[in-house]
């Protein structure tokens, strides 16, 4: 998420994927206050929505066809959806891309009769009578039922070199940064579906990819595993446990990994490496309300029930299993569904 790097008057002013209104909020220090109260003034809904990807979106657009009062606060439309390129197992549409996808959804949620309050983030649920979000902007929300679709970001290994060298090397997005990358040498680290797709997509554009897994086997489905093994620029090496990603003058230079078969480390020169080993829950704001399971889950139940009355979650954020965008989709519905009927019956 490097690109586009954008400075004002030589100083960063932002880096990555940022809407139109997050730039506006960057120059208008006053607008986003006033937006602030003009959030903080707004009646409570029936039923609250955080977050605006697939499981957001579902959420939103059950809900609002009971015709109640409905709100959804997000950073942006999309979350993860934003940095997939190819979408080929959403039931009904033949193909699509991430950024595409995120559109639609945006555009069919704002059809209905929601209130959308972008870009806010979450940072307190308190309980209650009527539930209240506070949001970074200093505005307060209060709702009968909240729905948690927070989604996830990328997970990281945790080495030497790889906070030092983020965005000057190190990346996580292939789509996004890969074509800074043409012509060299990388890595991918992980051996699950969305670190095999990311190696199929980078070959073709780098000179070599070295796919590094931990364990001994890939976890991807067979149908990427058989693709990404016919590449002829690509090398798989199972058992690698990385160790330090290596830099020089401000730039990735190489990374060290030890072969787990026999114990000794080994160095690769490197320009660039992805890392791909999953997605951690964006629920740490949660911490001190809702129950989470040792991996920061929302702990929900078969409806998306929370262990909090009138609170459900639905989507990667949550205990269940399949991190799936259709997965999501159904989360989502199914918790906005399940809120529905707590209105009823409170």
């Amino acid at each position: 998420m490097a690109v586009p790097t954008i400075y004002l008057n030589g100083e960063l002013f932002g880096q990555g994927r940022m809407g139109l209104k997050e730039i506006l909020g960057k120059i208008d220090t006053g607008g986003a206050r006033r937006e602030a109260d003009k959030i903080s003034a707004k009646e409570p809904f029936d039923v609250l929505v955080i977050g605006g990807g697939p499981a957001g979106a579902a959420a939103a657009i059950y809900t609002a066809r009971k015709g109640i009062r409905i709100g959804l606060i997000a950073e942006n439309f999309g979350g993860q959806v934003l940095n997939t390129l190819a979408i080929e197992n959403l039931i009904g549409v033949k193909e699509t891309e991430g950024p595409k996808l995120a559109s639609a959804l945006e555009e069919n949620v704002r059809s209905y009769d929601v209130d959308v309050m972008l870009p806010q983030r979450a940072e307190k649920l308190i309980p209650g009578d009527l539930i209240e979000i506070r949001l970074a902007s200093g505005a307060s929300v209060k709702s009968k039922t909240v729905i948690l679709a927070t989604g996830a970001r990328w997970r990281q290994l945790g080495v030497p070199g790889e906070q030092e060298y983020m965005a000057k090397g190190v990346a996580f997005c292939p789509h996004c940064d890969g074509p800074l990358f043409k012509g060299k040498n990388i890595a991918v680290v992980g051996g699950g579906n969305s670190a095999v797709e990311a190696a199929i997509d980078l070959a073709g554009i780098v000179n070599h990819v070295t796919m590094l897994v931990r364990n001994t086997h890939l976890r991807a489905d067979t149908v990427l595993q058989k693709k990404m093994l016919s590449l002829p620029n690509l090398t798989l090496e199972t058992q690698a446990q990385i160790i330090e990603i290596a830099g020089d003058d401000g730039r990735v230079n190489g990374i060290t990994y030890q072969d787990r078969a026999t114990g000794t480390n080994r160095h690769l020169a490197l320009d660039g490496v992805f890392v791909q080993i999953g997605l951690d829950p964006i629920t740490g704001w949660l911490a001190d309300s809702v129950e989470l399971n040792q991996h920061g889950e929302i702990v929900v139940d078969s409806h998306g029930r929370t262990s909090i009355p009138g609170v459900f979650a639905a989507g990667d954020a949550t205990s269940g299993p399949y991190k799936q965008i259709i997965v999501s989709m159904g989360d989502g519905a199914k918790a906005a569904l399940s809120a529905f009927d707590h209105l009823i019956r409170n």
